[in-house]
């Protein structure tokens, strides 16, 4: 099991959407059966396994093991990672695209670009668990206070302007077998969590 996927495949990502198969994939982060789960999640056998079947299509869960249970055979299985994220390639035609209207100060455009995101970064975890070799990524989290608006602008330009800088200091675009890279920085306000 990875610990996280990017489902970019349309059928994929609304089978997840399901309530009851995405209870099924939290419920599957430990091997279980249809019979284990029906039991944990309130539902028939019958059912639980008529969605557990839906998921294995879609690639979202993986049989773990089959053992004999009396005349009958126990399919056991998990999910294939520890979380999900839709990417939005699953949208292909309505996805956001960054490059239609760049505005580094539009709401629209900071979700195109962290769409894009979602979507390189599926696609670079797929090529590295597929050829078994380790992703190279950076992220950086934290939260800041502005004092005031004027105060937020001028961190905005401040922060552009040692972003291009350091850009500028590192960027070779000669250099033989050197790898582009993609640099995301985003400010949006704290959501409070209820």
């Amino acid at each position: 099991m990875i610990d996280i996927a990017v489902i970019d495949d349309p059928a994929a990502a609304g089978v997840s959407l399901d309530p009851v198969r995405s209870r099924l994939l939290a419920a599957l982060s430990e091997p279980g059966s249809a019979a284990s789960l029906a039991a944990k999640i309130g539902l028939p056998r019958q059912k639980v396994n008529y969605h557990l079947r839906t998921l294995e299509e879609h690639g979202l869960v993986e049989l773990v093991e089959e053992r004999r249970k009396g005349n009958m055979t126990e399919r056991v299985l998990q999910a294939t990672a520890g979380s999900y994220v839709i990417s939005p390639a699953a949208l292909a035609a309505v996805q956001p695209d960054p490059g239609r209207s760049p505005d580094r100060l539009s709401a629209g455009w900071l979700l195109a670009v962290a769409a894009r995101l979602v979507r390189d970064t599926g696609l670079l975890i797929a090529g590295a668990v597929q050829a078994r070799k380790r992703l190279a990524t950076f992220a950086m989290d934290g939260e800041i206070r502005f004092a005031s608006a004027a105060d937020r602008a001028a961190f905005a330009d401040e922060l552009a302007t040692s972003v291009a800088a350091l850009a500028a200091k590192y960027h070779d675009d000669s250099a033989p077998g050197g790898r582009r890279h993609r640099i995301v920085v985003a400010v949006h306000p704290t959501v409070e969590e209820p």
